[in-house]
C-alpha cells in the first residue's frame, strides 16, 4: 500500500545503481518518501531516476561524496526530516584468508564497514533532529561464515558488531538502529562476487591454487547457484523497507529461508556441527576428480 505523507520525508541509500538497492529505492518512492539514492555513476542514475527519486554520485569511501550528501540532507530547499539512512553498498570478495591479499581485505573492510560509519556519522546530526533510523543490511555471513568468505563475512560480522553498539547508544536518544540480513537475493552483486573470485583464483601463487583451487571453484558455483534459488531482489526491497519505516521495528531482520534457518542455528548449534554443516553446502560443488574430499 502507498504511504501518503504531507511532507515526503527523506531517505538516504547507499549502493542503489542495481539489485537491492535499487529495487529498494523505487519501493520507498512508491510508498512516498522522497529518496536519495547513492549511485555510482551518472548513466546508473539516469536509468534509476524517477518520481521521488533523486539520483546522487556516492562512493561511501570518498569523504567529499559523504560530506555533500550530508549537505543536501541539511541544506533539504523543503526541510524536508531524514526518516532513515540505509547502508548497503557493498562489496563481495571470495577467497581463502592465506591467499587473499591484505590490499584486498583492506578494500572489502573500507566499503563494508568503514564507507558506512562515515554515512552514519555524517547523518547523524539530521537523524538526532528527526528521531530517525539507521538501517544496516548485514547479511546471513554476518552470522555464519563458510571457507572463503573470511573477508566478507568478517566485514559483515563486524557490522553486526558495530550495529548492536550504536542501537545501545542511540536507542537511549531516540534513533532507532535496525540490521537486516539477506540470504541469497538474485542481484548484480553476487554476479559480480563470482568474477571477483575467478580473477583472484588466476592470480593466486601457484601453491595457493594447489591447495585452495578446488575450493574456489567450489565456493564460485556455491554463489552461483545460492544466488540462483535466491528470493528476488523486489521481496527483498520489501523487507528493507519495512525495516525502514515500521513504526516499532524489530533490532533484526532476516531476507529468505536460508537466512532464517542459519542465523539461528549459529545461536544453537556447536562450533564443529556447523563446520561439518557449512562444509556439506560447499561439497556438492567441488571438481568431480576431487570428490570433495577438501569440503570434508
Amino acid at each position: 500500500m502507498t504511504v501518503s505523507h504531507q511532507i515526503a520525508e527523506l531517505i538516504v541509500i547507499s549502493g542503489a545503481s542495481t539489485g537491492m538497492g535499487a529495487a529498494t529505492a523505487r519501493e520507498l518512492a512508491r510508498r512516498g518518501y522522497h529518496v536519495l539514492a547513492g549511485v555510482r555513476r551518472e548513466s546508473d542514475g539516469e536509468r534509476l531516476a524517477g518520481p521521488g527519486l533523486e539520483p546522487v554520485l556516492l562512493d561511501i569511501t570518498d569523504p567529499d561524496q559523504v560530506a555533500a550528501i550530508a549537505q543536501r540532507v541539511a541544506t533539504d530547499p523543503q526541510r524536508r526530516p531524514l526518516r532513515a539512512l540505509i547502508n548497503n553498498a557493498g562489496l563481495a570478495v571470495n577467497a581463502p584468508v592465506e591467499a587473499l591479499p591484505l590490499d584486498d581485505w583492506r578494500r572489502v573492510f573500507e566499503v563494508n564497514l568503514f564507507g558506512h560509519i562515515a554515512m552514519t556519522q555524517a547523518l547523524l546530526p539530521a537523524l538526532h533532529e528527526s528521531r530517525g533510523r539507521v538501517v544496516n543490511i548485514s547479511s546471513v555471513g554476518g552470522r555464519v561464515s563458510l571457507a572463503a568468505y573470511g573477508a566478507y563475512a568478517g566485514s559483515k560480522f563486524a557490522m553486526e558488531a558495530v550495529s548492536d553498539a550504536l542501537r545501545r547508544e542511540l536507542g537511549p536518544r531516540g534513533v532507532q538502529v535496525v540490521v537486516v540480513e539477506p540470504g541469497g537475493v538474485k542481484t548484480e552483486m553476487s554476479n559480480r562476487g563470482v568474477a571477483n573470485a575467478a580473477a583472484i583464483r588466476d592470480a593466486m601463487t601457484e601453491e595457493h591454487r594447489r591447495r585452495y583451487g578446488d575450493l574456489m571453484v567450489a565456493v564460485m558455483r556455491h554463489a552461483e547457484a545460492f544466488t540462483e534459488a535466491g528470493r528476488p531482489a523486489e521481496k527483498a526491497a520489501e523487507v528493507i523497507a519495512k525495516a525502514a519505516t515500521a513504526r516499532c521495528p524489530r533490532t533484526r531482520y532476516t531476507i529468505g529461508r536460508d537466512a532464517a534457518i542459519f542465523t539461528r542455528l549459529s545461536r544453537v548449534v556447536p562450533d564443529r556441527l556447523l563446520d561439518r554443516m557449512t562444509a556439506r553446502q560447499l561439497r556438492a560443488h567441488y571438481p568431480a576428480a576431487t570428490g570433495g574430499n577438501a569440503a570434508r
